[in-house]
């Protein structure tokens, strides 16, 4: 296998993501994928609560792999790799779930199969993209989906999302299986992290909508996703709400300990059909880039797409790569936990109105949590 060639951008921690771990940013800005950064700042952890008779993927094997062996069959042979004008495409994402869905375009530009040339930067951290993505480092980037919104407020209005990536990773984890639905939280102790942030503007609106109030129910916020993983191992008839693969982790801890609600289920159920979704993470991209290479933007957006569904159809595959490019440390974990990432790609008018109601709702709790103002139509790439 040859050397990965992704850039890997290693900062301090500045905020804890929902996307991909749970918690606040430390510079006060809203952090949408709280997930992601606790995830990717303690994954390690998560690996080990997964359970260490696990096998660590091989990552030197000189066959080559069955990704790669499916490589014609999704890009097409003989095809010719074509440097977009000006160079390569440069791409930023967080080493989390929204990088778990590019994985196999990443591996399919390492071996020249893709339409256009690209440059793949990982970081911990959004606030380590916006600003990238401000001074024109990047081109593209797989940001939380409210930081969409900040980025677009802060960069008045000079960049426009073009995909959703990535629904909602948070799900409760109990060993009470009487849970059913949000009304049986009443009377539990719930614990979460990041107070004032998305995942808890999610769970605040799922209980309001189902006829429940913070006097209802305790709610114990934690500093990062292994503590709530820890207080469900001494309580585990408490509620835990975990973003993956935390979940994964703790549940393979801990056999007492199962998925009681899937957040994007319960989010869909208040919405009903034609409403909003719980989004995760979405791809923008700088409107100076996308009105000098459009083409090369569909280009892009066509083999985000092949990308996403062959995480979700190809699992063992898209996990040996996801250990290799060092998003999960073993590639046993990234298997099980993958299928519950709701790795996804949607565009278009669906796009539009998934997200642009999901930041609705965020904006009417705080409107902070995404930059002050909701975005004007302009925001949405809608072909």
């Amino acid at each position: 296998m040859k050397k990965k060639t992704v850039v890997v951008w290693v900062g301090a921690v500045l905020c804890a993501l929902m996307l991909a771990g749970c918690g606040t940013g430390k510079n006060g800005d809203p952090v949408e994928e709280t997930e992601t950064v606790n995830e990717e700042n303690n994954l390690s952890a998560a690996d080990d609560t997964a359970g260490n008779a696990e096998t660590e993927a091989d990552t030197g094997q000189s066959e080559p792999s069955a990704a790669e062996s499916d490589k014609e069959e999704n890009v097409g042979a003989g095809q010719e790799t074509q440097a977009a004008p000006g160079g390569a495409i440069r791409i930023g994402s967080l080493k989390g779930p929204t990088s778990m869905g590019l994985v196999y375009l990443m591996e399919q530009a390492e071996w020249g199969e893709t339409v256009n040339s690209y440059e793949f930067t990982m970081t911990a951290a959004a606030d380590e993209l916006l600003p990238a993505m401000l001074s024109g480092e990047l081109d593209i980037a797989l940001i939380p989906a409210n930081m969409a919104s900040v980025l677009y407020n802060k960069a008045e209005g000079d960049v426009s999302v073009i995909d959703i990536n990535t629904l909602g990773v948070l799900y409760a984890v109990s060993g009470d299986e009487t849970i059913e639905g949000m009304k049986d939280l009443k009377g539990k102790t719930v614990y979460m992290t990041g107070k004032g942030t998305t995942p808890d503007y999610v769970m605040q609106y799922l209980l309001k909508e189902n006829g429940l109030t913070a006097a209802d129910l305790t709610l114990e916020y934690k500093s990062e996703a292994t503590e709530v993983a820890a207080m469900l191992t001494e309580i585990p008839e408490a509620v835990g709400v975990l973003p993956q693969p935390f979940v994964t982790a703790a549940c393979a801890q801990n056999e007492k300990l199962a998925v009681v609600l899937d957040l994007t289920k319960q989010w869909a159920a208040v919405q009903g059909e034609g409403g909003s979704s719980l989004v995760t993470g979405v791809t923008v991209v700088r409107n100076g880039f996308l009105t000098e290479e459009p083409e090369a933007v569909d280009a892009f957006l066509e083999e985000h797409a092949a990308s996403a569904a062959y995480a979700n159809e190809h699992v063992e595959e898209t996990a040996q790569l996801v250990a290799e490019a060092g998003i999960i440390d073993k590639a046993a974990v990234a298997a099980k936990a993958l299928p519950e990432c709701n790795i996804t790609y949607i565009d278009g008018e669906e796009m539009k109105t998934a997200l642009s109601g999901y930041l609705e709702v965020l904006w009417e709790q705080d409107p902070a949590a995404v930059g002050g103002g909701l975005p004007g139509d302009g925001f949405y790439y809608v072909k």
